[in-house]
């Protein structure tokens, strides 16, 4: 074969592959309301890629890429490695070459120390090819084994745009974050026609792994997204907060004033329990439009996200007393955890709005392993070295307080605001347990009456005098200046240099 015949018949292979799948796997794709793969990368790229690895991988089968699209590019000027799941070929499956192809793209991540971006829509993994690639110590498995080498290394961000089911659903579960497109992404470990054929049970893909029962209930899913085209945004928005690697600090922005409108103190209402929006006072505080809630669906009763505090990236852990109370629950707990692991493992300091009676209590709760999941989140705190302040916004009460970064745990600085309820118990739990044989012994009648007294009484010793006056708090700060002291202090912790015990690894609660 003469050299041009060579050169024409490799630019008819690459064409091919460039492709993608047949004229009609892809006419089927984007029936569904589903970009081509390509389209996806021209959307999340700010250029065309850098380079492509295994391009013609599975050509000479005609499998384009072997089913997975392999590139270094930009996003937003940094480096970023994506390995992108081609559903017109074979279903997006996983074969042999599509191992090799991920393993190498997640290697080389790691070793150039950028983030890791995965777009999933894949059948899993090919029965047809299990000898090649499901046994040994260089099988399928390894893309998992990479995920957790690299967790806390690079940032490893996953968009699901339709499926990942049985074992491919780890590489979801093993991101640090997995934002999904309603409607079109699943992810469940059975699917539910073996579901029937092994239990008997009856359901549809929507409710076994469908997104958003994940972003709702399973707590998979951090972010739901109407379209491919929001997920895209939605991921470079995410990355724009981290830096390429463990080993340096996130990128700054420009410092942008907060949204203008009420007073903190204004949003805040003086009655415990009279819940508040948590959301709004988060705008008050960081710059406009920069809080990105990180599962807004999911444990509801405390909120986790990321935002700019004077240009600054910053992880923010907020209980919600909207929702159940702002009481910590097992999955409250769990959200919180690994969000603050998140954020330390890459550098961005942890502000903690603190307004908690405390965790749930209860023989269900506890039945369902209350504690350990608690102890989960009080493990993530006190094991967190990146600058941490909390707030005292309202309440503070037992081992919730501790739990929201407390005091004792070590946080750079525990604020409060003036009209702040530092205490063991909020008035009620307190009374019952002080009063109860005095409120027994009271007719019922007379019990209402003594009850709120007693209470009335001991909310007013529940202030910031005591606690301010024995140094519990760095300071108690007014409310309309507390942003700019967040700013100030932030800017001070970040030139301190993070201790760390020296040990193999912690034995964690799970």
């Amino acid at each position: 074969m003469s050299q041009a015949a060579k050169l024409e018949e490799f630019r008819k292979r690459a064409a091919a592959a460039l492709a993608g799948g047949t004229d009609k796997a892809r006419e089927r794709h984007k029936a569904q309301g589903k970009l081509l793969v390509r389209e996806r990368l021209v959307r999340f790229l700010d250029a065309p890629p850098a380079f492509e690895d295994g391009l013609l991988a599975g050509t000479l089968r005609n499998l384009a890429g072997d089913a997975v699209v392999t590139v270094a590019g930009q996003v937003a000027g940094r480096e970023v490695v994506v390995i992108a799941n081609d559903m017109t070929v074979k279903a997006g499956s996983w074969g042999h070459e599509t191992f090799l192809k991920i393993t190498a793209a997640q290697r080389l991540a790691a070793e150039a120390r950028v983030p890791i971006v995965y777009l999933i829509d894949s059948a899993g993994a090919r029965i047809d090819e299990q000898a090649d690639c499901y046994l040994g110590r260089r099988a399928w498995g390894n893309i998992f084994y990479n995920q957790v080498q690299f967790s806390g290394v690079v940032p490893q961000l996953c968009l699901m745009f339709g499926p990942s089911p049985a074992g491919s659903a780890y590489v979801p579960a093993l991101s640090d974050v997995t934002f999904m497109v309603d409607k079109n992404a699943t992810a469940y470990l059975g699917s539910p026609r073996m579901a029937e054929m092994a239990i008997g049970e009856k359901v549809t893909e929507e409710q076994m792994g469908g997104a958003k029962m994940h972003c709702q209930v399973s707590g998979l899913g951090d972010m739901l997204l109407a379209s491919e085209e929001e997920a895209l945004a939605a991921g470079r928005r995410y990355l724009s907060y981290f830096p390429p690697h463990w080993e340096e600090l996130p990128p700054t922005a420009q410092a942008v004033a907060p949204k203008s409108g009420r007073g903190i103190l204004e949003i805040v209402p003086a009655d415990q329990n009279v819940p508040f929006p948590v959301h709004e006072l988060i705008e008050r505080l960081v710059d406009a439009d920069s809080f990105l809630e990180i599962k807004a669906l999911f444990a509801r009763e405390i909120v986790t996200g990321l935002a700019r505090l004077g240009g600054r990236s910053v992880g923010v852990v907020a209980n919600n007393s909207a929702v159940k109370g702002g009481v910590l629950f097992n999955d409250s707990s769990d959200k919180a955890a690994r969000f603050i692991w998140l954020c330390n493992a890459f550098n961005l300091p942890l502000l903690f709005l603190q307004d908690i009676s405390g965790y749930m209590i209860g023989s269900q709760v506890e039945r369902a392993g209350i504690i350990r999941h608690g102890a989960k989140l009080l493990s993530a705190v006190c094991e967190a070295t990146v600058p941490r302040i909390a707030v005292m916004v309202r309440k503070g009460y037992g081992g919730g307080y501790l739990a929201m970064s407390g005091a004792p745990t070590n946080p750079d600085a525990q604020l409060a605001l003036p009209t702040a309820m530092p205490a063991l118990m909020g008035p009620e739990a307190a009374v019952n347990a002080v009063y109860l044989n005095d409120i027994l012994a009271l007719p019922e009648a007379d019990r209402p009456a003594f009850i709120a007294a007693k209470r009335a009484e001991y909310a007013r010793d529940i202030t910031v005098a005591h606690p301010a006056d024995r140094f519990a708090f760095e300071a108690v700060v007014e409310p309309e200046g507390l942003r700019d002291e967040l700013i100030r202090r932030f800017a001070l912790y970040a030139r301190r240099r993070a201790g760390r015990i020296e040990r193999r690894c912690g034995v964690w609660p799970v």
